[in-house]
């Protein structure tokens, strides 16, 4: 199903971060009278009526520089247009209209993505009254609200739930694997796609983040259709180097949410880093198929142990998430590039595999029996009765026990290695659940 995308835009200081928390019912986004404090990422999901939409908060892609100030403001505005479903606008009520508020308004009053105005800081009906100077923006919706005590969003909500599209018969009739390519920006992702594909699709240079528009493609494989979607970031050259990488992110978290399977590329050279790491939990968070493919590995100078010893590097750092298939490749040489193909359709087989119940229960408990549970604190034994499988759309495995609530976190981790070494499910996260016997 597809997932409407919202991206909060606006100057510093005026209450997106709040108003981000408020829709995700989150403390996620650092609040403060200081301009500019949201440093990360910042993205979530936010629930109106039974409607599910994403929520991306721009807060922390504002340079410290006042140069670059204006433009970069101006620059997430028009790569919000560019990817969300729908901007909200947000500005200072109590402060009035200020000359980038109108920059801002400008550049969303010519497109056709869905706009609200949200005058934030309006506490009380008496202060609502100074939205009026809002509608100079010329722009149909304006709201007086307050993000900090909830006033008036949710007639705002309302009406945004009314603009977003919530269809999922596109993602429900199309069973092809949806593969995504994501990384952060030069590890070679529009490479990958070319070489994949066997001509430029995507433009590629040196230049960090060198691919503006959203790219899907249709890539045939012994007679399978795969939808490839290239994630790079801007095509045009930038001076503000946080608008890079917030395109990237924007666009890298889109196409993971809506893929089957994503393919994380690092650079041979640098490793896994710290925003692979965040790509990482994010994907698994969401319950995606995983492959970490090493990319430029034509330019690393190895011997026969180098691949053993970076893949075991690689494992001590991914931690819980080392059921990840990790293969080494070049984009340029089209070294095992095929190979990553058969990977990523092998996991999404991997990801609707059902084990039945009583093969399940016959292998699984005999395990169980021999390194049980922990007692719980007043020494009761715990047993686990009955296992079984669920889930559509990727692996849920219910464990019925008495007492579970006591059941540690460690003995889940090793009960969910303990069906991976039975039944597979490489490259695939996998919820352990219990459940009263």
């Amino acid at each position: 199903m597809k997932t409407p995308l919202v991206v909060i835009v606006g100057r510093p200081n005026v209450g997106k971060s709040t108003l981000f928390n408020r829709l995700t019912k989150s403390k996620d986004a650092i609040v403060d009278d200081i301009s500019g404090v949201t440093r990360d990422r910042i993205y979530g999901e936010a629930e109106w009526n039974g409607k599910i939409f994403r929520v991306i908060d721009t807060g922390g892609y504002v340079p410290n520089s006042e140069e670059l100030f204006e433009t970069a403001i101006r620059e997430q505005v028009e790569i919000g247009l560019a990817e969300a479903d729908a901007i909200l606008f947000v500005t200072d009520g109590r402060l009035g209209v200020s000359p980038i508020d109108n920059d801002i308004a400008k550049i969303l009053r010519t497109s056709s993505k869905p706009s609200f105005v949200l005058a934030n800081k309006l506490d009380t009906p008496q202060q609502g009254m100074n939205k009026a100077e809002f509608y100079s923006f010329g722009m149909e919706n304006v709201y007086d609200i307050s993000a900090l005590s909830g006033r008036n969003l949710g007639d705002f909500l309302d009406d945004l739930i009314e603009q977003l599209n919530f269809s999922d018969a596109a993602f429900e009739e199309d069973t092809r694997l949806r593969l995504a390519i994501i990384g952060k920006p030069n590890v070679g992702k529009s490479s990958l796609t070319n070489a994949l594909l066997g001509y430029d699709r995507s433009i590629v240079t040196d230049i960090p983040g060198t691919t503006r528009d959203s790219i899907d493609s249709i890539l045939k494989y012994y007679g399978k259709e795969i939808v490839l979607v290239d994630t790079a970031g801007l095509r045009r050259k930038s001076k503000v180097q946080e608008n890079i990488e917030f395109y990237s992110n924007v666009r890298t978290y889109r196409a993971l949410w809506e893929s089957d399977v994503s393919v994380i590329l690092l650079d041979s050279e640098l490793g896994l880093e710290n925003q692979d790491q965040k790509i990482i939990q994010e994907a698994v968070r969401r319950r995606k198929g995983i492959i970490l493919a090493i990319n430029k590995w034509d330019l690393i100078e190895k011997d026969s142990k180098t691949a053993k010893h970076y893949e075991d590097e690689l494992r001590s750092q991914l931690g819980t998430a080392d059921f990840i298939p990790i293969i080494f490749i070049s984009a340029l040489t089209k070294q095992r590039i095929y190979k990553l193909i058969d990977i990523s359709l092998q996991i999404y087989e991997e990801r609707s595999k059902k084990i039945p119940t009583q093969e399940l229960n016959d292998i699984i408990l005999d395990e169980v029996k021999k390194t049980p549970p922990p007692s719980t604190p007043n020494g009761k034994e715990i047993k686990i009765k009955y296992i079984t499988q669920v889930g559509e759309h990727y692996p849920i495995f219910l464990f019925f026990a008495n007492d579970n609530k006591y059941i540690p976190d460690s003995y889940k981790r090793f009960l969910e290695k303990l069906v991976r070494n039975k039944f597979g499910f490489s490259g695939v996260p996998m919820t352990i659940s219990f459940k009263e016997s």
